[in-house]
């Protein structure tokens, strides 16, 4: 496992260069709310998949796991900073949507998101799992920056 590992510095400068959600990032999160709350209106998983593979919101999750576990408080401040930041703008998008959708009834798709079972922490503890492997490889760090 340690073969192909990215240095800490390296890993580092990657995460950091993920956290901030200015100009571009903020676009590009809107859309990506926009573009799930349509799946979530058309009832579509493949749509809110779709939306989730966008969002830019991984930057500051990945960063706040990282910084909690090399004990850098400093960029854990700024990654949740911004992580509060992705979470007003999302909340604001998604809530003028659906204010203006006439679409108002309560689909499975969006029902199902507002009662999350063992399976889904699961998922939720696995998915962060193999994040943390990708992070800390070698190929992804130098791939990102080229």
């Amino acid at each position: 496992m340690h073969e192909g590992e990215a240095n800490k510095e390296e890993t580092l400068e990657n995460i950091k260069q993920n956290i901030s959600f200015s100009g571009p990032n903020l676009w590009i999160l809107a859309c990506a709310i926009l573009i799930a709350s349509v799946g979530l209106n058309m009832n579509s998983t493949a749509v809110v998949i779709g939306a989730m593979l966008i969002s830019p919101l991984m930057g500051p999750i990945v960063a706040s796991g990282f910084a909690l576990g090399v004990f850098d408080f400093k960029l854990l401040k700024r990654a949740l900073k911004n992580l509060f930041i992705a979470t007003i703008v999302s909340l604001a998008v998604s809530t003028v949507y659906f204010y203006l959708s006439p679409f108002k009834t309560a689909q499975s798709e969006l029902l199902s998101r507002t009662s999350p079972n063992i399976y889904d922490v699961l998922i939720a503890f696995f998915g962060g799992l193999a994040g943390v492997i990708a992070v800390t490889r070698k190929e992804k760090a130098i791939q990102s920056q080229v």
